[in-house]
């Protein structure tokens, strides 16, 4: 059996998943119930159940549920993730995460927490913005020693091109939407990232920092198989 049926949320999960291609099925929480959501984090938090990543976990959300069920899971609000516990992760390879600004700190953190449960080495490296390019250039040579790099930028998202001329690490960029007017809810951010004139530099949806952090982890997971 591929997939098991939850009768009271109508939900299919995927358990091959990980068998297949290395990662775990996660449950996105945006638009189910509350009743739903109750039923998965009962079961996820079972002793022999496998500890399972819910993203998109609003805090009101979760602060409605049963408190002896809260008490069972390590929930980040920033991030709105929460899980039980972490997963083996691979021996080799780290991945580093950097953000052009605290204000986009809800996607990098969304990103450094599933990395954290894919038991992956992650360091996360904020506010290095193109404004200050000073800060930037004094963690670079420590971000240079991860065997992947994501970089998560609202605004114009000038962070993803400048980085993806300082290294020739592989490179996942996170438009936000981070910014006034014109940003238009993270568009500019796509569009400036999607042309960037740094090759090779692989762009994901905007705020999907659970995208990004799965794109990583294919890396990592493929360096620890040689």
């Amino acid at each position: 059996m591929h997939t098991k049926t939850n009768n009271i949320t109508g939900i299919l999960f995927d358990h091959n998943r990980i068998a297949r291609i290395g990662l775990p099925e996660a449950v996105f929480c945006e638009g189910k119930s509350k009743q739903a959501l109750r039923v998965l984090l009962q079961e996820s938090s079972l002793k022999d159940g496998q500890p399972t990543l819910f993203t998109r976990l609003d805090e009101d959300v979760f602060a409605s549920m049963p408190k002896d069920l809260i008490k069972k899971y390590n929930y980040h609000p920033l991030s709105r993730t929460a899980f039980t516990a972490c997963l083996p992760g691979p021996e080799k390879g780290q991945v580093a995460i950097v953000s052009a600004g605290t204000a986009d700190g809800s996607v990098t953190w969304e990103a450094a927490r599933t990395l954290q449960y894919l038991g992956i080495k992650t360091r996360v490296y904020e506010d290095n913005g193109v404004a200050g390019l000073w800060r930037l250039t004094e963690n670079l040579d420590n971000i240079q020693k991860a065997e992947v790099i994501i970089v998560v930028a609202g605004m114009d998202a000038a962070l993803a091109s400048v980085m993806g001329g300082l290294t020739g690490k592989p490179l996942f960029a996170v438009p936000t939407s981070v910014g006034y007017g014109m940003a238009q809810q993270g568009q500019a951010a796509l569009t400036s990232m999607l042309v960037s004139c740094a090759p090779g530099v692989a762009v994901l949806n905007i705020d999907n920092g659970y995208g990004a952090a799965c794109a990583a982890a294919r890396v990592i997971n493929l360096i620890n198989k040689t």
